[in-house]
């Protein structure tokens, strides 16, 4: 007999997973204010190994437009700098011997709306998450209906994935729609 309780679990499991992806992907965009999370994903060559940055280095704010990267290791300045280039944030560091320093440029109405654009095609992709979980969470109780499951308990079961895709897509939206109010707030 197939467990279908497991496969409602597994199911809401695998759609707050997506929703936690989500939250993440939603806090690399910047919205405004200099954040250290802008840099989450610079990968800096050490010793030639690619490492997160915040393994070879702290990093701060200074005020909103302003992050200032500290490496461990002074002779990683130069290599923080090129890491920071390559990721390609749109950011131009620069250096004063100790610590690599960013300006975060102002926000225009053409970058928010590209970031904008970027928020709701994360939120897509959270969103075919969900679809895809709610599927097979579907096949397991038509697999489960085959192998001897009551009509009425399956349909009720299908009922509760439905709620669950119903609630996690809600939860996509209002991710994606405060992300939305934070970028396009001047």
């Amino acid at each position: 007999m197939i467990d279908t309780a497991a496969a409602l679990k597994t199911c809401e499991e695998h759609m707050h997973k997506a929703v936690d992806h989500l939250d993440n992907e939603l806090q690399k965009i910047r919205a405004g204010a200099a954040t250290p999370s802008m840099l989450e994903s610079v990968r800096v060559d050490y010793y030639g190994q690619m490492v997160p940055l915040s393994q070879v280095a702290s990093v701060n704010t200074g005020d909103a437009r302003t992050l200032f990267v500290k490496p461990w290791e002074k002779k990683m300045i130069d290599a923080i700098e090129k890491a920071i280039i390559g990721a390609n944030l749109g950011f131009n560091p620069s250096n004063n011997g100790e610590s690599v320093i960013i300006h975060v440029p102002m926000l225009t109405e053409e970058r928010r709306k590209a970031l904008s654009k970027s928020a709701h095609a994360e939120g897509e992709h959270a969103k075919v998450g969900i679809r895809s979980s709610r599927q097979k969470a579907m096949e397991t109780i038509k697999a489960a209906k085959k192998d001897g499951l009551p009509e009425d308990a399956a349909k009720g079961m299908e009922g509760d994935v439905e709620k669950l895709t119903g609630t996690y897509n809600k939860k996509v939206d209002a991710l994606v729609e405060a992300k939305e109010k934070d970028i396009m707030k001047v």
